[in-house]
């Protein structure tokens, strides 16, 4: 089949032959004279006719080559061609090679590979294809621009002699197809062959090594640069000032700035692009500023650059100023000027104008206008006229991109994922690195690690951003072996972690299920990667450490921090709390408030926590009323629910009550459970009923109710109810949750429930406790047997209390460590009474410190002292 002319003023010709014909109109000649040879008798007329006829002829192909490339140099694609035409015919098919380079660079400009084949044919025909050194840079300029690097290859190859311009255009061509690798093997083999590069070639190497961020390697064509002489003109200052801004090297480019002797509005807008692309965006404006005097009139990038300052900066002012400038210079046509307007009124908070903006840029709708508005309405809450405009976008023809899934994917609306994820797989982007990472931290939100997981597997190019992203989703799933897993193999696929990789992975270290050394493992990986203070992972080394039992570790990562955020601060004052220091929780808050750090919800929950354990009723109502009175934080569940339990561990029941009634929104069932379990601390059958039935609502079936409530009604010697609680389990075939506490020693984790015996060292564990407990005796020990809340006698209850997991766990350690070794045991239910009494003992008797976690907070025994002062 032959292929179709590209041209309307092809069709219906074979332009591979270009048979002439006469043309439609005539062409222009030149004025230039010639003489003649001085062997033409001018007197004879056939010999003067002739000389008359050739002159004419060289005049006229002079003519015709000089319009041909002038239209090609405006761009006059349609004109140049039909010049190009016009040649062909009135020579009878044959054309010099500069027609020829001429016509290719048109074809060039379109581009078109059709027609570009076709020349490729004629230079063949008329034998300029191998000799002439411009035809052949122009055919491997058209094959690259037409995106044929394996043509534009073989005709470079094909090349008997090749000067610069070549080098360049193969170059230029390798690079705009990403081919960033073969860049600079050509570069220095364009080296070894002789050829001195000049602007161009530098330009075209400093734009690759900008896209892949190599300062290293753009240093080393810096220096090259200089040694050609070529450092010194504006082309390859600007294609340096880019190179060095895009690698994060903002200095160096201002160094090459303030080194120009002569700049031009290019030099200037790249350079405020730079410092805006590196957040540095108040130099940039005072860049913008400075600039007013030497640049006489803003172009289209300028206007672009500096709207996108007054985004970032949230300057409203500058902005309105600026989009009257636009108006008043004629810029409102063009689409990347108006996007800019329309993020900057997004972003600070004129939703309404960016909409208007949107609306009255009708031609210049496109995905990036699109997917703007789109984040615009998201940024400004309101998700479902995003959703709106997402859907008008398609209905108008508009393809989403990559860009466009990402932002509709950080909506935080739970039924948006999965949508959003058919419409993606529909269009073919599931592979994309972006939009992947973007589904990944959706699905990662809902903790949905199965999905999250074969959505990692499906991306093809993973980045670090990606392996952090599956990360992130191990950590928020507790999925502490998930996620060492993910570590692992990224380490395998030579993928490098950053900050944002190994704080990921150290808040998965933090989870209860986790070995107590992981983290520390990973915390000697941040240091040999040099990220530990950097303040992601610094902030995740406290909660780690804080949650793991090791207050004093993350203490000391706290007190080295040189700079911190506010993750810093709450997590080490809510260390504080759950570990019962709450005083020192305290002084993390007045510390705060000292140095002016701006606080949030997260803040007073955390000091409020430290409040309630530690008994301090008013100081913790000070601090709530505090919280909404001065910083205008509304209280949220989070907040009621510490409130309550500051209320009620304190056996104020009646001021909990006219708390939870004055709450401005329903009761949720944390507020529920804190109030159970105060009211089987203080016995208070009536309140703990009412507690329960409220919980049952909720959670029907959850176990630790039930055995709540049946707590409370044995220890009020209500066995009656007692048995009806049971047996409404027992109907509903709610399982009671085992009590269960684990110990680790040499990187293994041991657990035990009570009356454990399928341990191999069990006979050596209850031989232990025995002797423990003839000890404690000794030492006064009596046994509070109304923590066994069964009827039995009190022999039995003793034998039972000796044999808590936690107990177990206790004497399992003191067998498998050395005398003195610190010991650390995990429970998932509230420790007891006794139990707690025991351990202090044990500090004193054995000389050990004790950390203990239960299901609400951290015990420290040493010296026969608890942390928690006996209040928990």
């Amino acid at each position: 089949m032959k292929p179709r002319a590209p041209f309307p003023f092809l069709r219906g010709k074979n332009a591979a032959t270009f048979a002439p014909e006469q043309s439609r109109k005539p062409l222009a000649t030149s004025a230039c004279s010639g003489l003649p040879c001085d062997d033409v008798n001018l007197r004879d007329a056939p010999g003067a006719r002739k000389a008359f006829d050739e002159i004419s002829s060289r005049d006229a192909v002079a003519g015709s080559d000089r319009a041909l490339f002038d239209y090609a140099r405006r761009g006059l694609t349609c004109q140049a061609l039909d010049q190009f035409l016009d040649v062909h015919r009135r020579n009878g098919g044959r054309v010099g090679a500069a027609t020829l380079s001429s016509v290719l660079k048109v074809c060039s400009s379109v581009p078109d590979r059709a027609l570009g084949e076709q020349l490729h044919g004629l230079c063949a025909k008329c034998g300029h294809d191998l000799g002439d050194v411009s035809v052949g840079t122009s055919l491997v300029d058209m094959y690259m621009k037409c995106r044929c690097v394996e043509d534009g290859r073989k005709a470079f190859e094909g090349m008997p002699e090749r000067n610069v311009a070549t080098w360049t255009s193969l170059l230029n061509g390798y690079m705009q197809a990403g081919a960033h690798l073969d860049v600079m093997a050509l570069f220095f083999r364009m080296r070894a062959e002789g050829v001195w590069p000049n602007q161009f070639t530098f330009a075209s190497v400093f734009s690759m090594v900008a896209s892949q961020g190599a300062a290293d390697l753009g240093r080393c064509v810096h220096a090259q640069s200089i040694k050609f002489g070529c450092c010194s003109t504006v082309l390859v200052c600007n294609s340096l000032m880019n190179m060095y801004a895009k690698c994060g090297l903002v200095e160096q480019a201002k160094a090459v700035f303030c080194g120009m002797e002569i700049r031009d509005v290019v030099s200037w807008n790249i350079l405020m692009a730079g410092l805006l692309l590196n957040r540095r965006e108040l130099e940039a404006l005072q860049l913008f500023l400075d600039s007013r005097s030497s640049i006489a009139k803003l172009t289209q990038p300028t206007y672009s650059t500096v709207i996108k300052l007054c985004a970032n900066l949230k300057q409203l002012g500058l902005a309105q100023q600026l989009h009257s400038s636009v108006l008043k210079r004629g810029f409102h046509s063009y689409g990347n000027v108006m996007t800019a307007l329309l993020d900057a009124y997004s972003k600070c908070g004129e939703l309404d104008n960016a909409l208007n903006i949107f609306s009255s840029m009708p031609e210049s709708q496109n995905v990036v206008s699109w997917t703007a508005m789109i984040y615009g309405c998201i940024q400004n809450g309101d998700i479902p006229l995003a959703a709106v405009h997402f859907s008008r976008m398609r209905e108008d023809g508009v393809a989403p991109n990559e860009f466009t899934y990402s932002t509709m994917l950080t909506a935080s609306v739970a039924s948006l994922p999965p949508q959003i994820h058919a419409q993606v797989i529909k269009t073919n982007y599931q592979s994309s690195p972006t939009v992947g990472t973007a589904l990944l931290h959706s699905y990662s939100k809902l903790c949905s690690t199965e999905e999250s997981l074969s959505i990692f597997e499906m991306i093809d190019q993973k980045d670090v951003v990606t392996w952090s992203a599956m990360l992130t989703c191990y950590a928020r799933a507790g999925d502490c072996d998930g996620a060492t897993n993910v570590f692992v193999k990224m380490s395998m696929h030579g993928v490098k972690p950053n900050e944002f990789t190994i704080s990921s992975v150290i808040d998965a270290c933090a989870s209860p299920t986790a070995s107590v050394d992981l983290g520390k493992q990973f915390h000697a990986i941040s240091i040999k990667h040099r990220c530990q203070d950097a303040i992601c992972v610094s902030s995740a080394l406290i909660s780690m450490y804080a949650r793991k039992g090791s207050i004093e570790s993350a203490q000391s990562v706290f007190e080295r921090q040189t700079d911190r955020d506010l993750v810093s601060w709450n997590s080490m004052m809510s260390g504080y709390a759950q570990h019962g220091y709450s005083q020192k929780a305290l002084d993390i808050f007045w510390q705060m408030e000292v140095e002016g750090i701006e606080m949030d919800g997260v803040t007073f929950l955390a000091v409020i926590m430290g409040c309630a354990h530690a008994g301090l009723v008013e100081e913790g109502r000070q601090h709530f009323d505090s919280m909404i009175r001065d910083y205008g934080i509304t209280p949220t569940m989070d907040h009621y629910t510490c409130m309550v339990d500051l209320y009620s561990r304190a056996g104020k029941l009646d001021e909990t009550m006219n708390l939870i009634g004055g709450m401005p929104f329903p009761a949720g069932p944390m507020v529920w459970r804190t109030l159970l379990g105060a009211c089987r601390v203080h016995k208070n059958v009536e309140l703990g009923k009412l507690a329960a039935e409220k919980l049952l609502s909720f959670e029907p079936l959850d176990s630790a109710t039930y055995v709540l409530l049946s707590n409370i009604y044995s220890a009020a010697g209500k066995w009656k109810e007692k048995d009806a609680v049971r047996k409404l389990m027992d109907t509903r075939k709610v399982k009671k949750e085992a009590g269960c506490s684990w110990i680790q020693i040499k990187n293994k984790v041991h657990s035990f429930i009570a009356s454990d015996k399928s341990h191999p060292l069990s006979e050596q564990i209850y031989a232990m406790l025995k002797a423990i407990t003839a000890r404690l005796k000794k030492e006064g020990y009596c046994p509070d047997t109304s923590f066994v809340l069964h009827e039995m006698a009190e022999e039995q209850k003793e034998a039972m209390l000796a044999m808590h997991s936690e107990r177990l766990a206790l004497a399992f350690g003191l067998i498998a460590t050395p005398p003195g070794t610190p010991l650390q045991i995990v429970k998932n239910l509230r420790v007891c009474g006794d139990c707690h009494t025991v351990m202090k003992m044990i500090s004193v008797i054995e000389d050990r410190k004790i950390v203990m976690r239960d299901c609400s907070r951290f015990h420290h025994f040493s010296s026969g002292i608890c942390s928690c002062g006996d209040f928990w």
